[in-house]
């Protein structure tokens, strides 16, 4: 667990970061669209919940790549 945690610290590659900047933007849209006060189709719920563990899961491993990691 200690050298995940190592290797989420380290510095990320630039297509990394944007990439996970994305999956935290579709994952606050789809927690948007999931509690939303009105009544919306089942399909786009649906959907909202798939875009959220998708893009969550896309996040999480894209914060995970680093530069340069020497073995």
């Amino acid at each position: 667990m200690n050298t995940v945690i190592k290797r989420m610290n380290k510095p990320t590659p630039r297509f990394f970061k944007t990439l996970r900047n994305i999956g935290v933007v579709l994952a606050g849209v789809s927690a948007t669209v999931l509690t939303a006060p009105v009544a919306l189709p089942a399909v786009v719920v649906k959907i909202a919940g798939y875009l959220a563990v998708a893009s969550t899961a896309a996040a999480t491993v894209s914060q995970t790549a680093v530069k340069n990691e020497k073995k």
